[in-house]
C-alpha cells in the first residue's frame, strides 16, 4: 500500500436485521446514505485530498458514492470491495441456516464456502489485489463489515484466520477505519 485509506461501512440498510447480508443488495435510507457522504465530505475537505470515491457495487455503499458525486467527486465502482458472496445464504435468516451447516463453515473457516458461494480465503484475496493497487494518493472507500475485517487482516500481514473464533466484531454502520502505509496496519476511527 502506498498511500493511506479510508474505508467507511455503509449505513445499516433495510431489512438487514437477523439475516445472512452479503451480495443481497438491500436498499438504504437515502438520509442515513446523505449523512455518511456529507461525513466523508468533510474528511477530505479536512485532510485536503483528492474529491474521489470508491465504492462497492451494492446499493448500501454505491448510494453513499453516488451523493458524494453529486457534490463534484469522482465515483469509482469496484467490485472487489463487495462484502463475501454466501452463496444460498444469502438473504437467509441466519436462523434458518442450520447448525450444520453453520458448524461447517466454522470449523473450516478460511477455506470453506458458505452457502456455496465465496471462502473468507477468497476475500481476503479480493482485499490484497485492491489494497495493492492504490496508488499514490490518499483514498476515501465506502465498503461492507467482513471486507474491511478482511482487509485488517491483510493489512496486517496475516495470511487468513484460523478459526471464526478470530474473526473480529463487525466494524459499526458508518464507522471508519483507516489503512496507513507507513504501519501496513489499520486503526478504527
Amino acid at each position: 500500500m502506498v498511500a493511506p485509506l479510508i474505508v467507511w461501512r455503509h449505513p445499516q440498510p433495510v431489512g438487514a436485521q437477523g439475516r445472512c447480508v452479503g451480495r443481497v443488495d438491500l436498499p438504504v435510507d437515502r438520509r442515513k446514505a446523505k449523512r455518511l457522504a456529507h461525513r466523508i465530505r468533510q474528511r477530505v475537505r479536512r485532510e485536503a485530498w483528492a474529491r474521489v470515491v470508491v465504492t462497492s457495487p451494492l446499493a448500501r455503499s454505491a448510494e453513499v458514492g453516488r451523493w458524494l458525486a453529486r457534490w463534484g467527486f469522482e465515483h469509482r465502482i469496484d467490485a472487489r470491495l463487495c462484502e463475501l458472496d454466501f452463496g444460498r445464504w444469502d438473504g437467509r435468516c441466519w436462523a434458518d441456516v442450520g447448525a450444520a451447516e453453520l458448524g461447517a463453515w466454522t470449523n473450516a473457516f478460511a477455506d470453506h464456502a458458505p452457502g456455496g458461494g465465496e471462502s473468507v480465503r477468497e476475500l481476503m484475496a479480493r482485499c490484497r489485489s485492491f489494497l495493492e493497487e492504490l496508488g499514490d494518493a490518499p483514498l476515501c472507500a465506502v465498503g461492507h463489515a467482513g471486507w474491511i475485517n478482511a482487509a485488517r487482516w491483510v493489512a496486517a500481514g496475516e495470511l487468513h484466520p484460523l478459526s471464526a473464533a478470530e474473526w473480529p466484531a463487525a466494524v459499526p454502520y458508518a464507522a471508519a477505519v483507516s489503512f496507513f502505509s507507513n504501519s501496513g496496519g489499520a486503526e478504527s476511527q
